[in-house]
């Protein structure tokens, strides 16, 4: 092996690891003149064939895009403890089992890298590490998942739910199972690791309570543009009574917020400090080619001088009950009384209305209004409490609205 090479283990071939085998040949030029060595993949492990022992034996930098927890996690830490750098895409193996790779990685003194596992090109993760180390970060949100921000774009142009996931996947924005994006949970992974990075406390994805946006309808993103208002998946980690939120919802925005404007399968990320005020960082963040892009960047940062990943812990105790406005749509009778019912008993939890919207008469009566922020508990007290009124024709529905706008 010339010592101008670099020696590269791919473990997994699928859409994102065999995008990385075909940018990694077409710029393996580049890379060489950045680092002054020649990136040579070495081995490549498929469903079908390759030798882990054999890949790990003949590689200085191990690239897992396997996904899922096992193998993988054997793999990843087989390499570290043989010395080997690493770098990941999986956003649940980081999620569920971080701190057992950060320690290794330690312990072996190698690097463990992961940009390519939250947010597609977005460098949020090296931002956080590297550029913004020294800042007492307050707050970081954003769109981390680029399948449900497209669906909800399409959903906002009047595409049903169903069209624009179908859309999703004929795009290759969505999986056959959509079901980890659209459940949130892949958002949530992705706070778990973000609050970790920028709060220095450890965060699983079992501790993140998260939403998706399967029971969603097109007449609430109606509505909402009549408000102002417009609709995304929003993950959220920020310090609140002396702990730590993460969590991951659906919430409506107004025009003024720097991720209203974001659209299709783009990701954005805004960070918020006390020294910086806040950064938005923004660019695609899903598909193949988008991933392969940022495993390509971790790769560049391996071959050259290492920087330190991993900052130590000072564990902050997890907050969930946490105030919000609300959008609430109820189905009601066409009675008179109704607004007043709902409004006493919002009031009963210490909600104010801040804007009503009402439409249709008889069996199509909808009551949409937005209230003043009140603690999650409380919320769920009132729906709850609306939802026994003799005047409801159906269960409440409740999403978060974010009321912060940047000029």
């Amino acid at each position: 092996m010339s010592s101008e090479q670099f020696t590269i283990g791919l473990l997994g071939h699928g859409t994102v690891g065999a995008a990385f085998a075909g940018l990694l040949e077409q710029r393996a030029p580049h890379v060489q003149r950045l680092t002054g060595r020649e990136p040579l993949l070495a081995g490549t492990l498929t469903r079908s064939g390759g030798s882990f022992e054999e890949i790990l034996e003949g590689s200085e930098v191990v690239v897992e895009l396997l996904g899922g927890i096992e193998p993988a996690r054997d793999y990843v830490l087989r390499a570290m403890r043989a010395g080997r750098h690493v770098i990941t895409a999986n956003k649940q193996l980081l999620s569920q089992h971080g701190e057992e790779l950060f320690a290794a990685a330690s312990e072996h003194g190698v690097q463990l890298r992961f940009e390519a596992a939250v947010a597609g090109v977005v460098p949020v993760v090296r931002v956080l590490s590297e550029s913004l180390a020294g800042a007492h970060i307050e707050r970081i949100h954003g769109i981390v998942n680029g399948t449900t921000n497209f669906i909800l774009s399409e959903m906002e142009r009047g595409s049903t739910y169903a069209e624009a996931l179908a859309e999703a996947q004929l795009q290759g924005y969505a999986e056959a199972d959509p079901s980890e994006d659209v459940s949130g949970k892949d958002a949530a992974a992705k706070m778990a690791i973000l609050a970790r990075l920028a709060f220095g406390t450890p965060v699983r994805l079992d501790q993140v309570p998260y939403e998706g946006i399967e029971h969603l309808q097109g007449d609430d993103l109606q509505y909402a543009r009549e408000l102002g208002l417009g609709l995304k998946l929003i993950g959220t980690a920020e310090r609140r009574d002396g702990g730590l939120s993460v969590r991951v919802h659906p919430a409506f925005l107004y025009a003024g917020h720097p991720l209203a404007s974001v659209h299709g399968p783009f990701n954005a990320v805004t960070v918020e400090s006390s020294a910086i005020t806040e950064i938005t960082m923004s660019g695609p963040g899903a598909g193949g080619v988008q991933t392969a892009s940022a495993v390509l960047g971790d790769l560049i940062s391996v071959m050259r001088p290492p920087a330190a990943l991993t900052a130590p812990l000072h564990p902050l105790e997890l907050v969930h009950d946490v105030s919000s406005s609300y959008y609430l749509h109820m189905e009601v009778a066409d009675r008179p009384g109704v607004l007043a019912e709902v409004a006493r008993v919002l009031g009963e939890q210490g909600a104010s209305i801040k804007s009503v919207v009402q439409r249709g008469l008889g069996e199509n009566a909808r009551l949409v209004m937005v209230i003043h922020p009140l603690p999650q508990s409380r919320l769920h007290a009132a729906i709850e409490r609306i939802g026994e009124l003799d005047f409801l024709r159906s269960a409440p529905r409740a999403i978060r609205v974010i009321e912060e706008e940047f000029t």
